[in-house]
């Protein structure tokens, strides 16, 4: 079940169009003004109660829509200006891939698929190891080294960046260039609504192994995250020098970052509720020294 076998995309276009019934060729976030994909995805989006696998029209819209965001002409999100602005165009496209595409029988070597989507085909100057998945509509730019993983469809990788063996980029999942996703890191997704912000990791961002990155949190730029760290929109990220909460599921930029926890009394006694504690300043643009790292991480019982 890899995703290293090509197929000419005219060819699975052709096809995809042609068969009905088949695959068919915040911080605060704001709704981009502009998308490169077609104004036909938004009057589909308005009739979509209507839309199935036999509507070869409205297929062969989805699918070039979907077709921009595998080549990474088009996304579903990015930072602008600080703020994370989401094209709800393209999630909307997403969403109608699930109704005009039927299910479809597909085969890789000697593995099996059934399902509406594909898989991605197209892998220019990317790394994929066997064992690697990457679904059709997700975007691998080249540098990228794909381990033994999962992409889902929408999420965007950035050059240079590592996803680690067992690693996860759910849906519309936005990852950085330079980006390390260690081991068993689970970034998560979120197709609906089409507003909703998507995971954020920017670049030259660490990950520690098994950490969870999920519900439209932000990592931000050179940041390391520890090992096991579980982040969501609603866990608030603590400086430890200060005491101050910073932001509620955003990692700053260039500090190192772990999981804890906060006492909270409730009427039936004291408990302890996850958070996130920033450890250490970095300088912009420091290189992150695995030794120097892990040396942090210690003194504050924790490891990547």
């Amino acid at each position: 079940m890899t995703a290293m076998v090509k197929t000419p995309r005219e060819k699975r276009r052709r096809t995809l169009k042609n068969l009905p019934g088949q695959i068919g060729s915040v911080a605060m976030s704001h709704q981009s003004t502009s998308s490169p994909l077609p104004r036909a995805v938004d009057a589909l989006w308005e009739r979509r109660a209507e839309l199935s696998p036999n509507d070869a029209e409205a297929r062969a819209v989805v699918v070039g829509a979907i077709d921009l965001l595998d080549t990474g002409k088009a996304r579903v999100a990015q930072v602008s200006d600080g703020e994370v602005v989401v094209d709800e165009r393209a999630k909307r496209a997403i969403l109608l891939a699930f109704k005009v595409l039927g299910l479809a029988r597909s085969q890789v070597g000697d593995f099996q698929h059934h399902d509406r989507l594909p898989l991605k085909t197209t892998f220019d100057g990317v790394r994929v190891v066997p064992g690697a998945i990457a679904r059709w509509g997700s975007y691998a730019a080249p540098g990228v080294v794909l381990m033994p993983s999962f992409t889902d469809i929408g999420a965007h990788i950035g050059a240079g960046t590592m996803v680690g063996t067992w690693a996860t980029v759910g849906s519309c999942a936005q990852i950085g260039g330079n980006v390390h996703l260690s081991g068993g890191v689970g970034i998560g997704g979120v197709l609906e609504p089409p507003n909703a912000m998507p995971v954020v990791v920017e670049d030259d961002a660490l990950i520690g192994s098994r950490a969870m990155i999920v519900e439209g949190a932000r990592v931000g730029r050179g940041a390391v995250v520890g090992a096991g760290t579980i982040l969501s929109s609603t866990i608030p990220v603590i400086d430890v020098m200060t005491g101050d909460e910073l932001a509620r599921g955003r990692i700053p930029d260039w500090c190192v970052a772990v999981g804890g926890t906060r006492q909270k009394e409730f009427p039936g006694g004291t408990f302890g509720l996850p958070c996130v504690l920033v450890i250490k300043r970095l300088d912009p643009g420091q290189r992150h020294d695995k030794a120097a790292l892990d040396e942090v991480l210690r003194e504050h019982g924790a490891d990547t």
